[in-house]
Parts: C-alpha cells; structure tokens; sequence
C-alpha cells in the first residue's frame, strides 16, 4: 500500500508497467464495490477497500515517480523525492476511514448476518484472482525495487481473493451466512496492520529519525578506525524517502591537515559511509583543539 515512496529506483520500463497494473486495479476495485454492494457481501466490500489502497499506491506511484525525474531547484534543494510521503499519508488516511466504515458494518453481521449471494462470491473471487493475478505476471519480469514491492502486494491481494473462493465455496454448500462478515473483519483488520506499520515508518522518516538499519554509534565506531581522525561529534542521520540517506557531522582531525589531504580523506570518508548506504554526506573538518561554533556541538 505506502510503499510508494520507493519509487526513484524504478527502471526505465517500470512507469508503463505500474500505470497498466494501475488500470487493471482501479477497474477492477470499482466493479468490486458495485458488486459487494449487489451480492451483499461485506468480505467483497472488504477487499475493494484493500484494493483501492493498492490502486491509490499505484497511482501515487506512476505519478510521484515522473515527479521525482525533476531535478533540484531554488525551491527544493533537495528534489522531490520526499514527495512521495504524501502518497503515503494520503493513502493511509483513505484506508483508516475506509476500515472503520467497514468494521462498523461487518461486526454487527457476525452476530446477526445478512444472507449472501454465494455463487456471485465466488464468481467475484474468480474473477479477482485472474485480476491480480495478471498484474502481478505484468510486474513480473521487473527490476526495480518499486515493482518488486507493488508485485509482492499483488500477490497479498490474489491470496485475499482465495480467501474469499473458499469462504463462498463453503456458504454454497453450508448454511454459515457468518463466515462472510468473519472474513470481512479479518481481512480488513490486515489491512489496518499495514496501514499502521506504513504510517509509523512514514511518520518517522518525516520527524528525522534515523533510518532504523543504520546507527549512529556504529557509524562513529567506523569514522574512529581511521587514523585520520580523533573524533566525531554533532552527527546527524535521516533519509529523504526512505532510500535515500543523508548524514552531516564534524570531525576532528588528528593533526592539522593541509587542502589536498583534507580533500583526500573527505573522499574516503564518503567511500567508507556509501557502503553503510549513505548517500549525502556533508563534513566539516577541524583541527586539534579548535573551537567547535556550531550550536549542536557537544
């Protein structure tokens, strides 16, 4: 669902192949919703909801990655890669609303259900898993880690649709109206686990946390194997998206170096951190016993 934020990695053929799997879903999510409504079945109802996170994902992302092809400017001086956060809360807003909509009508269900069209159900199922199951082979041969995810969550989708196979195979042949309105709350409370753990990374890359597979002490430790360099201090990580990392710092020299060599280890320096997946480091470099000015120095 948010994971559209991945999109800067996308390769060359990944627009037409996300915008194609786009389509297929935003259709498709709009007939779920006219059919959920006619078969009278809150598990289709459901599934639209997750499908139309998908479609919003997708959309977001077929749109955010033609943004993200801007280069920097006066305004954005560091691009527009973190505009696909706002796919991101967008998206994880219409799910919240869609879900508690959905909840309120599917609990009272279990405990008074509704009878369903089961063979329309099943039909429904059928037709989802042929859907998502042929986006997920237009994705399949991509590259980029923007398709790899959008293709995994595809899959999540067939395999709600299965769910939904079974459970209209079973009210065909029993008389178990409930397991409709079952299926309903469990699908939907899986859909709010991946909005609540989207928003929470979304919210901490927009609060400046550190990215949580890089440490901060780790990337002291690594700086202080350098002869070079006595100490660090006044260190800060963050990612732009979510791919992108950035860090600033100041170290401090073990002597006074002159430019060259300065410029020498500033470069091994941003050698060393590009392999712990840092990709814009800016350095300030001082002498011995110099005054740090800086107002985050400690």
């Amino acid at each position: 669902m948010a994971h559209a934020h991945h999109h800067h990695h996308a390769g060359h053929g990944s627009g037409s192949n996300i915008k194609v799997a786009f389509f297929l879903n935003l259709g498709f999510t709009l007939l779920e919703i006219v059919g959920g409504i006619w078969i009278n079945s809150v598990a289709i109802l459901s599934d639209a909801l997750h499908d139309l996170g998908d479609s919003l994902s997708l959309g977001l992302a077929w749109y955010f990655e033609n943004v993200a092809k801007r280069g920097r400017n006066q305004k954005y001086t560091f691009g527009y890669k973190r505009f696909s956060l706002l796919g991101a809360v967008v998206n994880s807003v219409v799910l919240l609303v869609g879900s508690i909509i959905i909840l309120s009508e599917a609990v009272p269900r279990i405990w008074d259900p509704q009878e369903v069209n089961a063979p329309g159900m099943i039909g429904f199922a059928v037709l989802g898993v042929i859907v998502n199951g042929a986006a997920v082979l237009r994705l399949k041969g991509g590259q980029s880690l923007n398709e790899r995810v959008v293709r995994l969550h595809l899959m999540e989708d067939v395999l709600g649709w299965v769910a939904v196979l079974i459970g209209g195979i079973i009210l065909y042949f029993f008389d178990l109206p409930w397991i409709d309105p079952l299926l309903s709350v469990l699908i939907t409370v899986y859909v709010l686990y991946n909005v609540v753990r989207n928003l929470r990374e979304t919210m901490n890359i927009l609060l400046q946390a550190s990215p949580t597979h890089i440490k901060p002490e780790a990337v002291e430790a690594k700086l202080q194997e350098m002869p070079e360099i006595t100490s660090v201090h006044d260190l800060h990580i963050w990612t732009l998206d979510g791919t992108y990392n950035i860090l600033s710092m100041h170290a401090v020299a073990a002597a006074p170096l002159p430019a060259q060599q300065a410029g020498e280890l500033k470069k091994k320096v941003r050698a060393a951190l590009a392999d712990m997946d840092i990709h814009h480091v800016t350095m300030e470099l001082e002498s011995p016993g110099e005054e740090c000015s800086h107002e985050g120095c400690s």
